[in-house]
């Protein structure tokens, strides 16, 4: 019985100790089997040792109870007088939950312990060969398998070797293993073994010698015929029938080797073999004859294929096969970066495949989450690539001695190369101990707080486990993040700037391949840009070195690096030096990033903000991107018209508020489409169209406005004689606007009280000419272009009218054109009372009481018929014209004003001007069914992109894709297709008007 004052004391030196259960350790430790260890201090000092004493303590009791009684003394004296066995037992015990079952299923193996007694014994592949020599079956080899494991975990948990060697250890574990599987499966088929010859080939971690302790490993099997191979040109002297039949034996006994590997026993499994990676991936043979793969990866191969094939390495059957492999493909390998489709596969790869990561768990994903193992080997293998062609020192396969090698050629900073090395044997360090823990393959960092706290003892955090291993984690993850574009960049900037004597640099040669390979057209040119940017010792220069980096990364993912880089120098020579505008980009995160989509997104954004630099505050100010309201710009266009001394200067200060505003509207379009770190891509493309349509709108009203003021001041100061207002129309009047769009108008007077109505007539038409004079002056800033020819009588009518002379002229010559067209009109600027009024004059026309009569539906489709036989342009493609072509928006706003020039005068809400609005009035009122309704938004939203696109990408409208490559490029961009997809924008974008166009045939015409 245990005396209370002395269970106090055990119970708080188990808590002292590290155990979380101290009840449950105090009835564990008393267990009669444990012999001499009972209550012995050295034990409970090395169980307090172990990441997890619990664990461990019960790992060891069970251990013992199954013992043979021969064995248990022999077992629990080693424990007492072995301090090095006693750590490594205790210490796998405490880690690996697995391992603890295997012992007590097999309580022999603990003597695999003893066997590593010295410390620099390092096993290699001879070694495990041996220790695996007696297994005959699936069974014993995996009970073989997981006695080496054992050896290995033991010496990783003390300490003994590190994360590389582990990892190099696994990958030797792994050949001797996969040696054995095969002979197994030769002995099991003698007759397939004496037709072929196999190699196994090992690819990923197997290959680059750098394994998980649970990892698919991944092969690629070769196979020929006993007789005739010659080198690397496959069989010679073989008939087709021979080679057939070695084929299919080789197959044979390769699938045997993946079964004996794969399948699981009462041991379990060892790991999947994977041959995913083979030619053709799984739809391929599973076994080639080496001239076979050739064939294939000198016609077939893609990007992603030759940068598997870095890790190549032969590891089991016939050693010449698999050496005349090697030395097949490895040219292949080096000479990838010189295809021709490099670059966009790259950039291809370079994306994280984030987006198939459950949302629960991107946070907790230690191998493809942002700052994850997966950036550092992909930039590591990236930079192989790209230099290894011409230096063989980098074709090296685990990625620590790859990284190595470049930071001693200068292709990686060495400042950066020991970041990155110290933050990758980390993550690869908490990968481990996760994974030996089931001795399951997980990338998932745990949740539940006994398995972190565990984690974190395990990698020797023993203070407070929990929170230092989270705030470690989160440390390494960061730098692997801020260096994961960075380290393509920086040895760039090295090179040009040439700062510190006898520092290793790139050659101009190597850097203007690293630029071509991230996607620089012109990679002299961008070597002269970061010249200009970097050189020198001012504090200027050394702001651009730290940012440069990070900003290449940016301009590399858009569609036109070049132009991203070009237009980033002419901001920075603008703007130098002035104070704040890199003290913006370093301290404010968002705003350089938001710099680097602008410019390199078109040329649109650029030329707007190169006519004014210091707009680029915009992109930093949290409320920076949010478009301003049409109140808001009306009252600052006419306060700057108030202080200017002549109309021109007036109107020069509205247009200049109107480029800002374009340039702000312009700048969020293009993060909203693509999205950035700090702010999501926005995924409801319709919003973006509504927002644009809606800015460009607002302040192309205000400039109008602020014309008018300047235009009635310069000759009447405060009072025109007669009260004067400008209705839009179109897609002015309809808050539509694109980028490109001109401003279609109708001009409305009415002579004020004792004025003579041709004196007013006079004033009238002298405001509107100014206003056009002044709105079109030459200037730095883009031309606001006002079309009156959707008035009366087009342009042989006069440019404006009275509301009088409206009312004559549509009550007597109003067509239904005309009609059809007032449906967009709306109030714009100019006096408020004779707008609505205006306004009240035409709502008759437009919604006709009972709606149109038989004789006007058959009139409107005539004329839509008349026009897209007659104004499409020559040799345009009908399916691809955004504003005239099939399904476009010419066919979803004639259908949409059809109904409601039939049913706006009962339905309120299809008395509208917008589009969308009046279609999803249509829907509501089940005028048209929902399906269609969606087909023809869908339409006309992307055609409306697809203009908006072309503007932002050429500074120019158009109606129709663009014709050149990069441009093309970066209209998929905008619209969310990603590097080498743009077949599939074109495809989607003539499937959606297809659909659109039969809805419009059916809809309006009747069809």
């Amino acid at each position: 019985m245990t005396v209370p004052g002395r269970r106090s004391s055990i119970f708080t030196r188990l808590l002292r100790h590290g155990f979380t259960d101290p009840s449950g350790a105090e009835r564990l430790l008393d267990v009669p089997e444990l012999g001499a260890l009972r209550g012995d201090s050295v034990l409970l000092d090395a169980l307090g040792a172990t990441a997890d004493p619990d664990l461990a303590l019960r790992g060891l009791v069970r251990l013992v109870e199954a013992q043979p009684d021969e064995e248990r003394q022999t077992l629990t004296s080693t424990l007492l007088s072995a301090k090095p066995f006693r750590d490594r037992l205790l210490g796998v015990l405490g880690t690996s939950e697995a391992l603890g079952d295997h012992l007590a299923r097999h309580p022999r193996d603990w003597h695999a312990l003893v066997t590593y007694e010295a410390a620099d014994l390092h096993p290699g592949v001879a070694e495990f060969e041996r220790c695996l020599a007696d297994a005959t079956d699936p069974v014993s080899l995996r009970v073989a398998y997981r006695r080496c494991l054992l050896a290995i975990a033991a010496r990783d948990v003390c300490g003994t070797i590190d994360v590389a060697q582990t990892a190099a250890e696994l990958a030797d574990l792994a050949t001797a293993t996969l040696r054995a599987a095969l002979a197994i499966a030769r002995s099991a088929a003698p007759e397939d073994a004496a037709l072929c010859r196999l190699a196994v080939i090992a690819m990923g971690k197997c290959g680059g010698h750098e394994l998980n302790y649970v990892s698919d490993v991944d092969v690629i099997f070769v196979g020929e015929p006993i007789e005739g191979v010659s080198g690397t040109s496959g069989t010679s002297g073989t008939s087709g029938t021979e080679e057939a039949k070695a084929l299919q034996a080789a197959t044979r006994l390769a699938s045997h080797l993946m079964r004996i590997c794969s399948e699981a026993t009462v041991e379990g499994t060892i790991w999947p073999v994977d041959a995913n990676l083979r030619p053709e991936g799984r739809n391929g043979p599973l076994v080639r004859t080496l001239s076979s793969h050739l064939a294939y990866y000198q016609r077939w191969a893609k990007t992603w294929e030759f940068q598997a094939l870095l890790k190549a390495r032969p590891v089991a059957g016939d050693p010449e096969l698999g050496a005349a492999y090697i030395a097949a493909v490895s040219p292949l390998v080096w000479q990838a970066a010189e295809r021709e489709n490099f670059v966009p596969d790259v950039q291809k790869m370079r994306r994280r495949v984030v987006e198939n990561i459950p949302a629960a768990q991107v946070e907790r994903e230690l191998k493809l989450g942002p700052g994850g193992l997966r950036d550092v080997e992909f930039a590591v293998q990236l930079l192989q690539l790209v230099h290894g062609r011409s230096d063989a020192t980098l074709r090296g396969g685990s990625t620590l001695d790859a990284l190595r090698s470049l930071a001693a050629g200068g292709y990686v900073g060495r400042v950066d190369a020991a970041q990155l090395d110290a933050a990758y044997r980390f993550l690869r360090a908490m990968e481990h101990r996760i994974q030996l823990h089931r001795l399951r393959r997980t990338h998932l960092v745990p949740e539940d707080e006994t398995d972190l706290r565990r984690l974190g003892r395990s990698l020797g955090l023993r203070t407070d486990p929990v929170a230092e291993l989270n705030r470690e984690w989160k440390r390494h993850a960061a730098v692997v993040r801020r260096l994961h574009e960075k380290i393509f960049y920086r040895p760039l900037l090295d090179a040009v700037a040439q700062l510190t004597p006898g520092e290793t640099r790139l050659s101009p040669k190597a850097a203007g391949q690293r630029l071509e390979a991230l996607g620089y057209a012109d990679p002299v040119a961008a070597l002269r840009h970061l010249e200009a940017l970097a050189s020198g010792v001012t504090r200027k220069a050394a702001i651009q070195r730290t940012l440069l980096p990070v900003l290449l990364g940016w301009f590399a993912d858009s569609a036109d690096p070049d132009a991203g880089l070009l237009g980033f120098r002419k901001v920075s020579d603008a703007l130098g030096k002035t104070p704040w505008y890199l003290r913006l980009l370093r301290d404010e995160g968002a705003a350089a990033e938001n710099l680097a989509r602008v410019l390199s997104a078109g040329r649109l954004a650029p030329d707007l903000l190169l006519r004014a630099p210091e707009a680029v505050a915009i992109l930093g100010d949290p409320e920076g991107l949010t478009p301003r309201g049409r109140d808001h710009l009306e009252q600052e266009v006419l306060a700057a018209v108030g202080r200017a001394d002549s109309a021109e200067q007036a109107v020069a200060a509205a247009r200049g508020v109107r480029r800002r505003e374009l340039f702000r509207t312009a700048a969020a379009d293009i993060i909203g489409s693509y999205g950035t770190e700090d702010s999501p891509r926005e995924h409801d493309p319709g919003a973006l169209v509504d927002r644009v349509g809606q800015a460009v709108t607002d302040l192309n009203a205000a400039t109008i406005a602020g014309a008018l003021r300047a235009a009635v001041r310069a000759e009447w100061g405060d009072r025109l004689p007669t009260r004067f207002a400008v209705i839009g129309m179109g897609r002015f009047g309809g808050h539509e606007l694109g980028y490109g769009s001109d401003a279609d108008v109708l001009f409305v007077h009415e002579p004020r009280e004792g004025v003579a109505e041709h004196e007013a007539a006079r004033a009238a038409n002298r405001v509107v000419t100014e206003m056009r004079r002044l709105l079109q002056l030459p200037t730095a800033d883009p031309p606001l272009l006002i079309d009156a020819d959707l008035r009366p009588e087009g342009k042989s009518g006069p440019l404006v009218r009275t509301l009088k002379s409206y009312e004559a002229y549509y009550r007597r010559w109003s067509l239904v054109w005309e009609s059809q067209a007032l449906l967009r009109a709306e109030p714009m600027a100019g006096d408020p009372e004779l707008g609505k009024r205006f306004i009240e004059l035409i709502d008759p026309l437009r919604y006709p009481a009972e709606g149109l009569g038989e004789d006007a539906v058959r009139e409107i489709r005539r004329l839509k018929a008349r026009m897209e036989n007659e104004r499409l342009p020559r040799g345009a493609d009908p399916t691809l014209h955004a504003k005239l072509g099939r399904g476009g928006l010419s066919d979803v706003e004639w259908t949409v004003q059809l109904l409601q020039m039939r049913h706006g005068w009962a339905e309120p809400g299809l008395r509208t001007t917008r589009t969308r609005d009046a279609l999803a009035a249509a829907r509501a009122a089940e005028l048209i069914p929902t399906d269609e309704a969606q087909i023809l938004d869908e339409a006309w939203v992307l055609a409306s992109r697809v203009r908006n696109a072309v503007m932002l990408v050429r500074g120019r409208p158009g109606d129709t894709f663009p014709s050149d490559g990069r441009e093309l490029a970066a209209v998929g961009r905008y619209l969310g297709y990603g590097p080498g997809h743009v077949g599939e924008m074109v495809d989607d974008y003539r499937r959606i008007t297809r659909r659109a166009r039969a809805v419009v045939e059916e809809l309006f015409y009747g069809a």
